[in-house]
């Protein structure tokens, strides 16, 4: 069950059309999810530095249960994530930054339970 948060201080105008559901697509294809169990959320419009500078910029947080928790994983999975982002939104490499955080089930609560139940 991915969860995909993208914050960015580009404007909700500057963010290409059905950039919810491409993101959603390629974290399925990524990490290998169905589609209906990934979570995608997208903040623009944020007030965001990087590298000391305050030009557009990405944060993609990737939390997932099982497939986010090893660096041999991610260094796959952000090379993916890297290509869609600078070819999606048109920003350099050295302007998007990765956090990949692993989660146990017990830690997704889901239809009155959590994930470790269902």
């Amino acid at each position: 069950m991915p969860f995909v948060e993208l914050d960015t201080n580009l404007p909700a105008d500057r963010l290409p059309a059905g950039l919810e559901k491409r993101l959603c697509a390629t974290t399925a294809a990524i990490l290998n999810k169905p589609e209906d169990r990934v979570t995608v959320v997208v903040r623009p419009g944020l007030s965001m530095m990087m590298g000391g500078s305050t030009e557009p910029c990405v944060q993609l947080m990737v939390s997932s249960i099982g497939v986010v928790g090893t660096a041999e994983e991610n260094r796959g999975h952000s090379a993916r994530f890297f290509e869609f982002l600078t070819k999606d939104l048109g920003l350099a490499q050295d302007r998007i930054v990765i956090r990949f955080l692993p989660v146990d089930a017990w830690q997704i609560g889901k239809n009155g339970t959590v994930m470790t139940f269902l």
